[in-house]
């Protein structure tokens, strides 16, 4: 495992073969876990620490790659996304809470007379 000044002194290529080879040791302790007992489970805390360390530093130099391919091509995939999170912020959460509210109170009246008899 590396450490994070080490990462920082690397090229984004070779930062890259660092997390290929962290996601490769990550996967091999996940199947060795579901078929048998690992020898040290800590490890896969460290290559998960060590996958994370690589994209942060990767995304603060800018040069981070989308982890989906068609992200990046700008495809149907993303365009899928930008038309929902669009008719998401036409809706507004606040008219959806200010909606949410208006049912919990008239549950609370409807509650209050029912039990009071009226």
């Amino acid at each position: 495992m590396t450490k994070v000044n080490e990462l920082r002194d690397m090229a984004d290529e070779q930062i890259r073969l660092v997390w290929k080879d962290a996601a490769e040791g990550l996967f091999r302790l996940r199947i060795q876990s579901q078929t048998e007992k690992l020898a040290a489970p800590t490890e896969i805390r460290k290559f998960r620490r060590t996958i994370a360390r690589c994209q942060t530093i990767l995304s603060q130099r800018g040069t981070l790659v989308p982890a989906t391919p068609s992200a990046a091509e700008g495809t149907d995939g993303s365009a899928q996304h930008e038309k929902h999170a669009k008719k998401h912020r036409a809706s507004g959460r606040a008219k959806l809470r200010s909606v949410t509210k208006g049912r919990v109170s008239t549950r609370r009246d409807f509650k209050k007379r029912t039990q009071s008899g009226t």
